[in-house]
């Protein structure tokens, strides 16, 4: 089985940081792609950044210069530093990551963490 568990989430006033850590556990022969989500209440889950095994990384562009998305591949963790928080980014975040879990067959499955809640106020 594959765990993805996250960590780093909270209560912070507008303008401050938090960081999000994510690790991935289990059978897992590589990771491809590695991102964070969130989902605030009333609204869809929304992409707010993904990285690449090769460090290749984009965001939404609500987060763009305020989030950096980062991963260790040798520890199969991705972290999401979150600065200049505002209101409006207050949401449950999810981890996301593509997994093959083997070698054969090179399939990728798509993993999910529990979520952890932040919360900006204002």
């Amino acid at each position: 089985q594959v765990q993805l568990v996250e960590s780093g989430g909270g209560l912070v006033q507008a303008g401050g940081s938090l960081r999000l850590s994510c690790a991935a556990s289990g059978t897992i022969f590589s990771i491809n792609a590695m991102g964070w989500y969130r989902q605030a209440p009333g609204n869809q889950r929304e992409l707010v950044a993904v990285i690449t095994s090769g460090g290749s990384t984009n965001y939404a562009d609500s987060v763009k210069g305020r989030f950096a998305i980062s991963r260790d591949n040798a520890k199969n963790t991705v972290d999401l530093q979150m600065n200049s928080l505002k209101p409006e980014d207050t949401a449950v975040y999810y981890c996301n990551a593509r997994i093959q879990r083997y070698r054969y067959p090179a399939s990728l499955q798509e993993y999910w963490g529990q979520g952890t809640q932040v919360t900006v106020s204002s």
